[in-house]
C-alpha cells in the first residue's frame, strides 16, 4: 500500500525537543552530476517523501523526472512542514556547495529532515535523505546522501523530456554540449518502484551507443552528495 506524505493529524505521534534553528549544506561531490532545484524540509515524524520498494506518488515522479518540486511543497505545506526551495537558485553544479537555513520555532512538531533532488543526466533519478531526525544538540553534523531511481520512467539515458510520463532525459544548457546523441537506448521498462539507482551506465560514443550519457564523465558510485547539519 502506498503511503505519501501521511498528515500528522493522521498520526498519533509525540511532539518531541528538537533544534529550533540549524543550516544544512548540501555539497555536490561528483565529477560530472548536476541537481536540480534542491527541496529541503523539516517535517512531523508522520511524513514521509516516499518508501522504498513501493511505487512513487505523482509529486515525487515530477520531481524524480524533471526537477519541478512544486508539488511537493504543496503537500508539505499542507503538512505544516518548514520548507526552503532551491537554495542554491538553480542547479547545483559538480563541487558546488549550497545552504539552507531553517528556523522550526513556530513548528515544534517538525522533528524529521527530508532532502531531494534531481540528478542529470538521468531519466528518474534523485539523490535524498528521508525523514532523518534532527539532532538535538548543538553542533555539526555530516551525512552522505544515496542516490534512489523513482521506478517511474525507463533508464534510456536518451536526450528527450522532462514532462513526467514522456520519453527521454532533460538536457539543460550545461549537460547539452557534453552529451552525447542517437542513442538507441540502454533499458527499455521501468521497475514500478522506488529503489537505489543501479548508476548510469552510458557509453564512449558520441554519435550513437545505447546512450546519450558519457560514461568518463557520467558514471558514479553512492554517494552522491554529502550534507552538513550545523545546529545552533
Amino acid at each position: 500500500m502506498k503511503r505519501i506524505l501521511i498528515p500528522l493529524a493522521l498520526v498519533a505521534a509525540p511532539i518531541l525537543t528538537q533544534a529550533a534553528e540549524f543550516d544544512v549544506e548540501i555539497h555536490n561531490p561528483t565529477r560530472g552530476l548536476y541537481f536540480t532545484p534542491l527541496l529541503v524540509t523539516a517535517h512531523p515524524a508522520g511524513v514521509t517523501l516516499f518508501e522504498t520498494g513501493s511505487a512513487a506518488s505523482s509529486e515525487l515522479q515530477a520531481m524524480a523526472e524533471g526537477g519541478d518540486i512544486s508539488g511537493l511543497v504543496t503537500l508539505l505545506n499542507t503538512a505544516g512542514a518548514t520548507t526552503v526551495q532551491d537554495p542554491a537558485a538553480g542547479l547545483l553544479a559538480p563541487g558546488a556547495s549550497t545552504t539552507a537555513s531553517l528556523n522550526t520555532d513556530n513548528a515544534t512538531a517538525n522533528t524529521q529532515l527530508s532532502i531531494v533532488a534531481m540528478l542529470l543526466p538521468t531519466n528518474d533519478g534523485f539523490l535524498a535523505i528521508n525523514s532523518l531526525d534532527v539532532p538535538t544538540d548543538p553542533g555539526t553534523y555530516t551525512y552522505n546522501l544515496n542516490a534512489y531511481d523513482a521506478g517511474t520512467e525507463a533508464n534510456d539515458e536518451i536526450r528527450g523530456s522532462g514532462t513526467p510520463g514522456q520519453p527521454g532525459m532533460p538536457v539543460p544548457p550545461p549537460l547539452d554540449p557534453v552529451l552525447g546523441d542517437n542513442g538507441t537506448g540502454a533499458a527499455s521498462t521501468a521497475e514500478g518502484y522506488v529503489h537505489i539507482h543501479r548508476g548510469n551506465l552510458g557509453d564512449t560514443d558520441l554519435t550513437g551507443g545505447d546512450s546519450d550519457i558519457v560514461s568518463t564523465l557520467h558514471r558514479w558510485l553512492n554517494p552522491v552528495a554529502r550534507i552538513t547539519v550545523t545546529v545552533k
